[in-house]
């Protein structure tokens, strides 16, 4: 802590940052609301993530991100004690991701750079400390007992050979491989037309799969040595994926789907095959092949379990009965078994180290209110005959399975954020480590689950966060998350991103303010149907009327300001609060927008009118109306309510050109409106600085213009 503070003194953003929280945290809602925590405090927690488990040994690693410092935890059995393996001291905006343990568990190999969150330029260099020269994006390896990292090269896509001696990685579309122990220079294996991806070892290590995608078409090759031909798996014109080699190395599972039409997603269908390839010829066959319908594509936006189980089965997930579930396929059968059936959701599912059952995290449980935790379940890869590792008020999710079967993954509740843990003997979760000393744990409310019905009858998901009760009505806010293929929780969140947003809306309720957190059609965990709705985004922007209804559902509320509410979100979220204060600013007072977007029909979503999509010309002229018409920038003639635009100026997600167009059609207009342009730093603020003020900027808004006015009369 005192290296933190010193840390602070030197960085003048993080002082203003701060000094900006401390001027929020004097504010008074209202007579009798004592001041709970800072934003400072809130944001104040160890972000845990890329669990995994080394295939051999009963040893984890995971990354750990606290104050922008990003680093390599690890631990290892009996104990499972964490330990840092990396010591970077420094806020500098580097992402890491690509986590990785040899099987033995002896060598650790991560990716030090970029932005893998991002839409493109996942591989780019990140500059957020807007220093003369942006840092390179690096490949890294660190024994797992200690010592210095040892950098191997520039790239990324990094894949670390089951022996640990070797890595192979990506860089300026050629493919690299360097030795661990840093002696010698990388060697190229292939350079070849395409963009190489998906690296993938052989089970011995003689081999690498990988895929390439031309444009029109993806494949699979092996490669064996630079002398020896590339082996192409059973070429055709189609979209070849998710390459998982068998565990005797003889061949290779992958998934088939038809070349791209750039139709939008959520207009057609993909369906899919899985086949089987020979590693030796690439001679394959297929052994399952989807329906046609949109249930039926290949799931995408969620991490999906694919690969071989035991006795020759393979494992997948699908929405094929409404919901995304596991199924297993034995030899010889084109009948995939169900095994995880319910009105629930699958997301996250490792194999045993026999392969012969499965552990999953799900939205499921006793509990009602679990649709909107995640908890951890166990099922076998033949039948359906799941149990219950997990419940409770907490969620779990990220499991990671060692050879001796002890079960760590992530745990968090509506207080405390998430920590790894781990499953007793007994079945008991036990945290491996405790919140940061001072963390606002028992000051945080916990919210709960609510449902209400939008103007057509759909459905809608929220959770309800209420501060303790004060004198006189209370202002409101609607959070929007982003995606939209997100799901916000009863809990702290899994995802870096939204939980800095959670943190947010416990901030605003601390300060007075009833936040609800809307889960709108679009976003998964409710049903196909639900996450898949028709008339919706570019097709129509239906999701906006349970933003609509959000709003009115808080104006209903006992002691809510009905003329008071306000709204905020980020990406998609921001896109919804653009649309709230164009559509509905007699009902939406004041708004953040961060980063959204503002015109389906700009330059970079020309695709999705091309003539070739449609019967005619007419038709995709019709289409491009309806995208204009789902676009905030369709309706600013009803923008009335103040709002503040936020934008990194190097988003990879949403283009910087979405705010800057909307800034000059608000000033054209006169509509009210702030902006706060945030230099050099993505999407998800990789830079915790950054993220800080941004974080200040949102919450001073709408305390500003919400909770700084006087209440308004009752209503008769």
């Amino acid at each position: 802590m005192p290296a933190c503070r010193e840390g602070l003194r030197r960085d003048p953003a993080v002082r203003a940052a701060v000094a900006l929280c401390a001027l929020l945290a004097l504010w008074l809602p209202w007579a009798g609301v004592a001041r709970a925590f800072t934003l400072e405090q809130i944001r104040d927690y160890d972000f845990p993530s890329g669990l995994v488990a080394a295939p051999a040994a009963e040893r984890v690693a995971w990354l750990s991100s606290h104050r922008g410092r990003r680093d390599v935890w690890v631990a290892e059995g009996p104990d499972f004690a964490p330990r840092r393996l990396t010591g970077y001291a420094e806020d500098d905006g580097q992402d890491m991701s690509g986590l990785q343990l040899s099987d033995d568990g002896g060598m650790v190999v991560y990716v030090r750079g970029g932005e893998h969150g991002s839409n493109w330029g996942r591989s780019d260099p990140v500059n957020a400390g807007s220093l003369p020269e942006a840092p390179d994006v690096q490949v890294w390896a660190v024994p797992f007992e200690g010592g210095a990292p040892r950098l191997l090269g520039e790239g990324d896509g990094a894949a670390l050979s089951p022996d640990g001696r070797r890595v192979a990685y990506l860089k300026d579309g050629e493919v690299l491989a360097a030795a661990t122990d840093g002696r010698g220079e990388p060697q190229r294996l292939l350079k070849i037309a395409g963009k190489v991806g998906a690296l993938a070892w052989s089970p011995q290590g003689d081999r690498l799969a990988f895929t390439v995608d031309r444009g029109s078409h993806a494949l699979i090759g092996v490669f064996r040595d630079p002398a020896s031909p590339i082996v192409w798996l059973a070429p055709e014109v189609a979209r070849d994926s998710l390459p998982r080699w068998s565990p005797d190395g003889r061949r290779l599972l992958f998934a088939r789907r038809a070349t791209d039409d750039g139709a939008p997603r959520s207009f057609v269908p993909r369906p899919w095959s899985i086949w089987v390839a020979d590693a030796d010829t690439g001679a394959a066959e297929e052994r399952w092949a989807s329906g046609g319908t949109l249930r039926d594509s290949l799931p995408g936006g969620l991490p999906a379990l694919f690969d071989w189980a035991a006795d020759d089965r393979i494992v997948f997930l699908s929405y094929r009965d409404g919901w995304m579930h596991l199924y297993s396929l034995a030899p010889g059968s084109r009948e995939p078994v169900p095994l995880t059936p319910g009105a629930f959701q699958v997301e996250q599912a490792t194999l045993s180290a026999d392969r012969r059952s499965i552990v999953y995290s799900a939205n499921a449980g006793a509990d009602p209110d679990d649709a909107d935790r995640r908890h951890l379940f166990r099922v076998p890869v033949d039948r359906a005959a799941a149990e219950a590792l997990t419940s409770g008020a907490g969620s779990e999710w990220a499991p990671a399975l060692t050879p001796r079967g002890e079960l760590l993954f992530f745990s968090a509740t509506a207080q405390r954020p998430p920590l790894p843990a781990r499953l007793d003997r007994s079945g008991t979760p036990r945290l491996l480590a405790q919140p940061q000393a001072g963390f606002p744990v028992a000051q945080l409310v916990a919210p709960r689950r609510v449902r209400f019905a939008a103007e057509d009858g759909t459905v809608v998901h929220g959770q309800l966060f209420e501060p303790p009760q004060g004198a006189g009505r209370r202002p409101a806010v609607v959070f929007a998350h982003g995606g939209p293929q997100r799901q916000m929780l009863l809990t702290w969140h899994y995802g870096s991103y939204y939980a800095n947003a959670y943190a947010i809306n416990q901030y605003l309720a601390s300060r007075g303010f009833v936040v609800l957190a809307v889960n709108y059609r679009l976003g998964p965990f409710y049903g196909h149907d639900f996450h898949y709705p028709p008339e919706s985004g570019v097709a129509g922007g239906a999701e906006y009327r349970d933003i609509r209804a959000a709003g009115r559902f808080l104006q209903g509320l006992a002691g809510v300001d009905p003329q008071r509410i306000g709204i905020y979100g980020g990406s998609y979220g921001g896109y919804l609060t653009a649309m709230a204060l164009a559509h509905d600013s007699d009902l939406f007072k004041a708004g953040v927008d961060v980063h959204g977007v503002h015109d389906w029909t700009a330059p970079e979503y020309a695709d999705l009118y091309d003539r070739r999509h449609y019967a005619d010309e007419a038709a995709a002229e019709r289409a491009r109306e309806t995208a204009w018409r789902a676009s905030p920038v369709s309706a600013l003639a009803g923008w009335r309510s103040p709002g503040l635009l936020i934008h990194g100026d190097d988003d990879r997600n949403v283009r910087f050109s979405q705010t800057v167009d909307l800034v000059h059609r608000l000033r054209a207009l006169g509509a009210p409106h702030e902006t706060l342009v945030v230099v050099d730093d993505t999407h998800h603020m990789m830079r915790y600085a950054n993220e800080l003020r941004v974080n200040a900027a949102i919450a001073g808004f709408l305390q500003r213009q919400l909770a700084d006015r006087p209440p308004s009369e009752p209503r008769p």
